[in-house]
């Protein structure tokens, strides 16, 4: 093994089990599947900006005895093993926690079963020297990964720096596993050791990103995915991490990064305490607005997927609850009545009282609709002969299998509700206008009117089939037909 004796340069070693990259040559396309998975495993480290970030790689064949992290040791005789145990003593006779980082998976196979160069399971990460590992179950494409909530400083911001890959990068829930250990008498199975704490969780809970600790806080270990930005782990390792765990490694090759508090001098100490006081702010001031963000989604989601992709109770449910944001007072006539004796919803507002059918189509909407409405009109008479109505109004979610984006701005073509005794409205445009709480533009579409002041809706002339002038007031029909 190469010595490496050098004083403080201000760099921070960090072994990785690899060869250097800068030493290898890329295999002929021919060349044997062993010699092509090493050069692979040691290109992924082959754009880090080691000396920018503070730190100092030492390869395979390289003394790690003074390291202060490693990167993805090896257990194994011949690579790594030896340098692995190495970095281990070194720690233990300062008194250090040895500080790892271990990817899980392999980022470009689909089988976590394949073993990688190393022998390793893709889908595992095994300890040095204490019972149990982690095991990884690769989730499938687009899974949605958040912060686990309560990270200390190191912890959250390695979680910030990985939550936002790329949606193409993939994640693996880890789980702790026992250990199973084949002897003469049989299998024996021994409990995993210390404890595991997640980072970053899939929509499960189930932790991506993960920090373990040994019982007797000798091994650290920060799990992460393969297929990271190593230059953002790597400055995170100098930045943060070293900071936390290992303090003492960034004073005795003096690194830029770090300077003995007891040292400082006032102007330092002060900047020092008001970036800290910042980040304090920060993560309050974050954790507060995503509960807020929180909560607006929670009461916006049931109005959400009701107007714009919802039908039966659920979109007559969300259509209440606008006309009654509106100032309607609403009836749900189904619940009162029984049945479908009438249409859905009786809306009344200043004296204005009105029937209103509420519908969906996945498709274009049909004249049906219309049709149906009119025979509640001829009905409700006979209901409720002590409870005229004087307006009545179709809203419609059509087309509700399209994004709203794609979904033509009209229900009907204009020849089609041109001679309508009532409105036709579509279900997204009440969205919006509870969405904006513009509650006259609801108040003008249902009962037909203009809105006060002369105001104009925001909608394009285009396709809008409740205008809010020119809208005739309706009028009960005879059986004949006749007005």
């Amino acid at each position: 093994m190469a010595a490496h004796t050098s004083g403080p340069n201000g760099l921070v070693p960090v072994h990785i089990a690899v060869h250097d990259p800068a030493q290898m040559e890329e295999p002929d396309p021919q060349a044997a599947d062993y010699a092509r998975k090493l050069f692979a495993a040691s290109a992924k480290y082959a754009g880090i900006s080691w000396t920018g970030h503070g730190a100092e790689p030492r390869w395979l064949d390289m003394d790690t005895s003074t390291c202060a992290a490693a990167i993805n040791p090896s257990h194994f005789s011949g690579h790594g093993a030896e340098e692995f145990d190495r970095f281990l003593s070194g720690a233990a006779s300062r008194g250090e926690p040895a500080l790892i980082i271990a990817t899980m998976g392999t980022a470009d196979d689909d089988d976590d079963r394949v073993r990688s160069v190393f022998g390793r399971p893709g889908g595992r990460v095994d300890f040095r020297h204490f019972n149990g590992a982690i095991v990884g179950k690769r989730l499938l494409a687009g899974a949605e990964v958040s912060l686990a909530p309560g990270l200390d400083a190191a912890d959250h911001d390695l979680g910030l720096r990985l939550v936002n890959r790329p949606p193409s990068a993939p994640w693996w829930a880890m789980t702790l596993q026992a250990s199973a250990l084949e002897g003469p008498r049989g299998t024996t199975v021994q409990e995993p050791e210390g404890e595991l704490v997640p980072i970053l969780v899939d929509s499960l809970g189930e932790p991506v990103v993960a920090r373990w600790t040994s019982g007797d806080g000798k091994q650290i270990w920060y799990v992460i995915p393969d297929g990271v930005d190593w230059n953002r782990v790597v400055d995170w390792l100098v930045q943060r991490a070293l900071p936390t765990h290992v303090p003492a490694a960034l004073r005795r090759v003096r690194s830029r990064h770090h300077v003995d508090p007891a040292l400082e001098t006032p102007a330092e100490m002060q900047a020092r305490g008001a970036l800290e006081e910042l980040e304090r702010r920060y993560l309050e001031d974050k954790t507060r607005l995503e509960d807020d963000l929180e909560r607006a989604r929670q009461e916006a989601e049931p109005m959400r997927n009701g107007l714009l992709y919802g039908s039966g109770s659920e979109l007559e449910d969300a259509v209440a609850v606008v006309l009654h944001a509106a100032g309607f007072a609403v009836t749900d006539l189904d619940e009162e009545l029984g049945g479908t004796l009438s249409a859905d919803l009786l809306a009344v507002l200043n004296g204005s009282t009105c029937l209103v059918e509420v519908k969906a189509a996945a498709g274009a909407a049909g004249e049906k609709l219309i049709s149906q409405l009119q025979r509640h009109l001829e009905k409700w008479p006979q209901l409720r002969p002590g409870q005229p109505v004087t307006c009545a109004a179709l809203i419609v979610n059509h087309q509700h299998r399209l994004n709203p984006a794609e979904r033509p701005a009209e229900v009907y073509q204009r020849r089609v509700v041109e001679a309508l005794p009532f409105p036709v409205i579509a279900s997204g445009d009440l969205y919006r206008w509870w969405r904006t709480q513009d509650w006259s533009a609801v108040q003008a579409a249902v009962l037909g009117q203009a809105r006060p002041g002369g105001e104009q809706d925001e909608t394009p002339a285009r396709g809008r089939e409740n205008p809010a002038v020119g809208r005739r007031r309706w009028r009960l029909w005879s059986k004949d037909g006749t007005a």
